[in-house]
């Protein structure tokens, strides 16, 4: 079954077609979270994030298990075998990594591993992430290596994945491959 990788800006419509494809599979689904959220009562709790995440949750239906995992994408992804499964969003999973530490090297490594454990997945599975390498260069070192990181983990997941699209304005942009070799039309050979 094919693995799904959805790109684009944010509130582009990723996590709605995310959704929505999920839907229309009338499989049963997982829905992998990546993002924390700490208590209201923590000095890290971010407001919000807080109403970010309720209306994500809000916008899935209530049959879905929702899996956390901020941390081990791998883990989660092996036990949603057998289900359609929803990865929202690698842009968290790999801040979430770089805030415990996580060498760059190692957080591509990662995402490598938990792309091929997709790909090869025998139910459908879609990933969403943020295009974030479009807009003003980061004026410090650490916002260009979060975009520069996150730019490798996106190559890593579009590389191993059947459909690519990129979202704009709810709208979808197939990306192809660039490896494929097209006739003199622009169409690709059949």
């Amino acid at each position: 079954m094919p693995l799904t990788f959805l790109t684009g800006g944010a509130r582009s419509g990723k996590s709605t077609i995310a959704v929505e494809l999920a839907e229309r599979s009338r499989l049963p689904v997982t829905f992998i979270a990546t993002a924390p959220l700490a208590p209201p009562d923590s000095p890290d709790h971010d407001a919000d994030m807080a109403e970010r995440i309720a209306r994500h949750r809000a916008e899935r239906p209530a049959g879905w298990v929702t899996v956390e995992a901020p941390i081990d994408l791998d883990g989660a992804i092996g036990a949603a075998a057998g289900t359609f499964t929803v990865i929202d969003c690698l842009t968290l999973w790999v801040s979430n990594l770089m805030w415990i530490g996580t060498t760059d090297d190692e957080i591509v490594d990662r995402a490598a591993t938990a792309a091929q454990r997709s790909a090869a997945a025998p139910d459908p599975v879609v990933v969403v992430t943020n295009e974030v390498g479009l807009g003003v260069h980061p004026d410090t070192a650490l916002g260009r290596r979060y975009r520069d990181v996150l730019g490798s983990v996106n190559q890593r997941w579009a590389a191993h994945a059947q459909h690519a699209y990129l979202l704009v304005a709810g709208r979808a942009l197939r990306l192809d491959d660039p490896s494929i070799v097209h006739d003199e039309t622009g169409s690709t050979p059949r």
